[in-house]
C-alpha cells in the first residue's frame, strides 16, 4: 500500500511516533489509510449538515476495515459571494481544491480517498483532484435542499425568490411584504440549492460518471438515505483499494459522454461544461468543446426543472433518480464500471418504475434538443455557451442594438437604474478568467433582466459565466475573451449583435476591415486585481473553451 511509505522499516520509526502522537493505536498501522476530505463550513448551507455525515463515513470506513483520517478543505458560497468582489474568489477556489487535495494525499501517502462535497467549484475541484492523483476514490455529495413551503402549497427556491424576487420589487410588481416572505422562505434550512443549479447538477453529475454510490447525487441532505449513502461510501472506499479501482479506470470517454447526456436530457447548469472539460483534462481524456453540442442535437431535454422549469430535486430523486434519467435515455447511455462494482448496465437493470410526469421518455420530451447549446460565431471563434432550455421561443434568434460594459457592476446599475430597452444586447467584458479574474457568474444581471419583465426582449453576452440559476437568453464562456484580445472587446456601443441558437451562430454585425482596424487600436487592459494570489491565477488560466485550467502554457487567445 502507499501508506507502507510511512508505516514500514526501521527508517519509519519517526513517521509511526508522529501517527501514534495523533492517536493512531499500533493495532491501525497495517490497514488502509483512507483520507476523508471535507469541506464542512458554517458559511454554505450545503455543507452545515455535513458533520454528521462524517461520523457515518468513519463508521463505514472502520467497518469496512480501514483507519479514517479527516481534513479541511475551503469552501465558497456562491450565492454570497455574488455581485462583490467575492466571486473573483469562487472559480479559482476550484483549482486551489484539487491542489490542495494533491498536497494533503502525495504528503501522507494516503491509500484512498473519501471526498465529501457538495456545491458549485467544490465538487468539480474534488474530482479534479481524485482524476490526477488516479488512486482509489469515492466521493460524497451532502445532498439538496428542500423547497421552501409556502401557503397554498406555493413552493420557493433561492434564485426565484431572492434574486428574481428583488427585481420584481424593484419592477413593483411585489410589495415589501412579499419581498420579505420570499426572502425567509427560499432557504428552509441545509443542503444545495433545491432546483438544477451548478451545484446539484454536478451532484447528479458525478453519480453519472460513475464516482459516487446510486442516489447519491439526489438524496436530500435531511434525509437518513444520505447517511446511509455516506456509511456505505466508507466501507466501499476500503473495498476499492483492496482491489486498486482508481478514478481513470471509471472516468473514461464514455463515462463523460453519459455525464454529457444527462446534463442535456435534464437542462443543468451550463457551468458543467467548464468543469467537465476540466476534470477530463486531469483524467487525461480528449473531450473537445464541439462534443457538447454534438450530444445535444440527438439527446432530447427530458425533464422540466427548477430554475427554467417546474420540478424540485425532492421530486427528481423519487421520480427516479439519475438512474431513472439514464434509464429513460436506454441506448444512449454507454456502459462503463463505476465505484458501486457493478457497471452502469447492471445498475439501470435494477430500475423498475420511473415517474414519466418528472423524467419523460425520449418519445415525448420536454424538448427535442438538450439544455446546452454551443455557438460559434465571429463574436466567439473558439465557442459560447447558452443554457437553451431556459431560452423562451421568441429569443431563440435574436438581432439587437449592444449595450457594452466593461464590469458586471456597470451592467448591473444601468439594468436597476432603468438605462436598459427591449431591443438591446448587453454585452459584458472583461469578466473571463483572466480579465474578471476569476470569470464571475453574472446571476445578479441575469435575474433582473427576467424580474424586470425583459426576458423576451433584451439578451446578454460577456465572455464570464452565468449561476446554474440563470434562465434566459444568457450567452457565456464567449472564447477568446476580452482581455486576451477576443472579438467582445471590439464591441462598440450601437453595433448590431446576431444571436441565432438554432443556426448555433454568434455574430457582430461589423465589417471584417473595420473589426481589423479596431483590433489594431485596442490595448490590453490594466488587471483589475494587481495582488495576492488572484493575480498569479491571472497569469496562468486559460479561456473558458478550454475549461479554463490553470496551466504552464500561456493561452494565445486569438
Amino acid at each position: 500500500m502507499r501508506s507502507d511509505l510511512i508505516t514500514k522499516g526501521l527508517e519509519r520509526t519517526p513517521h509511526r511516533a508522529l501517527l501514534k502522537g495523533a492517536g493512531v493505536p499500533q493495532s491501525q498501522m497495517d490497514k488502509p489509510f483512507i483520507g476523508v476530505a471535507t469541506s464542512f463550513t458554517d458559511l454554505i448551507p450545503g455543507h452545515v449538515g455535513m458533520r454528521d455525515l462524517e461520523r457515518y463515513i468513519e463508521k463505514g470506513v472502520h467497518t469496512g476495515g480501514g483507519f479514517a483520517f479527516f481534513f479541511g478543505i475551503p469552501g465558497v458560497c456562491d450565492g454570497i459571494a455574488m455581485g462583490h468582489k467575492g466571486m473573483h474568489y469562487s472559480l479559482p477556489t476550484r483549482e486551489l481544491i484539487a491542489d490542495m487535495v494533491e498536497s494533503v494525499v502525495e504528503a501522507h501517502r494516503l491509500d484512498g480517498l473519501v471526498l465529501l462535497t457538495n456545491c458549485d467549484k467544490i465538487t468539480p475541484g474534488m474530482l479534479m483532484a481524485a482524476a490526477r492523483l488516479d488512486i482509489p476514490a469515492i466521493v460524497v455529495t451532502a445532498g439538496p435542499m428542500l423547497a421552501g413551503r409556502g401557503a397554498e402549497g406555493r413552493r420557493y427556491s433561492f434564485v426565484t425568490d431572492t434574486f428574481e424576487a428583488m427585481a420584481r420589487y424593484k419592477a413593483g410588481v411585489i410589495d415589501a411584504k412579499e419581498l420579505q416572505v420570499c426572502e425567509d422562505n427560499a432557504c428552509p434550512g441545509m443542503g444545495s440549492c433545491q432546483g438544477l443549479f451548478t451545484a446539484n447538477t454536478m451532484a447528479v453529475l458525478t453519480e453519472t460518471l460513475g464516482m459516487s454510490l446510486p442516489r447519491c447525487g439526489t438524496a436530500l441532505a435531511v434525509s437518513a438515505l444520505k447517511r446511509r449513502i455516506a456509511f456505505a461510501s466508507g466501507e466501499k472506499i476500503v473495498e476499492l483499494v483492496k482491489n486498486n479501482v482508481t478514478p481513470r479506470q471509471i472516468l473514461t470517454r464514455e463515462a463523460f459522454e453519459n455525464a454529457i447526456r444527462v446534463d442535456l436530457a435534464l437542462g443543468g447548469s451550463s457551468n458543467t461544461v467548464l468543469h467537465l472539460l476540466a476534470i477530463a483534462h486531469e483524467a487525461e481524456v480528449p473531450l473537445p468543446l464541439e462534443l457538447f453540442d454534438a450530444l445535444a442535437k440527438v439527446t432530447p431535454q427530458l425533464a422540466s426543472m427548477n430554475p427554467a422549469g417546474e420540478h424540485f430535486m425532492e421530486d427528481l430523486d423519487i421520480a427516479g433518480g439519475v438512474l431513472g434519467v439514464m434509464k429513460q435515455l436506454g441506448s444512449a447511455i454507454n456502459d462503463n464500471p463505476t465505484v458501486m462494482g457493478l457497471s452502469v448496465r447492471q445498475l439501470l437493470e435494477t430500475i423498475e418504475d420511473v415517474d414519466e410526469k418528472v423524467i419523460r421518455p425520449m418519445s415525448d420530451p420536454v424538448k427535442k434538443e438538450g439544455g446546452i447549446a454551443v455557438l460559434f460565431g465571429n463574436l466567439a471563434p473558439k465557442g459560447a455557451v447558452v443554457k437553451q432550455s431556459g431560452v423562451s421561443p421568441a429569443m431563440m434568434q435574436f438581432t439587437g442594438t449592444a449595450r457594452c460594459f466593461d464590469s458586471e457592476e456597470e451592467a448591473m446599475a444601468a439594468l436597476m437604474e432603468g438605462r436598459i430597452e427591449p431591443g438591446n444586447v448587453m454585452v459584458i467584458r472583461y469578466e473571463g478568467p483572466k480579465g474578471g479574474p476569476g470569470m464571475r457568474e453574472m446571476l445578479a444581471p441575469t435575474a433582473a433582466i427576467m424580474g424586470l419583465g425583459l426576458g423576451d426582449s433584451v439578451a446578454l453576452i460577456t465572455d464570464g459565466r452565468f449561476s446554474g440559476g440563470t434562465r434566459g437568453p444568457c450567452i457565456g464562456h464567449i472564447s477568446p475573451e476580452a482581455a486576451e484580445g477576443g472579438p467582445i472587446a471590439l464591441v462598440e456601443e450601437g453595433d448590431r449583435i446576431l444571436l441565432d441558437i438554432p443556426a448555433r451562430r454568434l455574430e457582430l454585425l461589423v465589417d471584417e476591415d473595420l473589426l481589423r482596424e479596431r483590433l489594431e487600436r485596442w490595448r490590453r487592459p490594466e488587471p483589475k486585481i494587481k495582488k495576492g494570489w488572484l493575480a498569479r491565477y491571472a497569469k496562468v488560466v486559460t479561456s473558458a473553451h478550454t475549461g479554463a485550467i490553470t496551466s504552464a502554457e500561456p493561452d494565445k487567445g486569438l
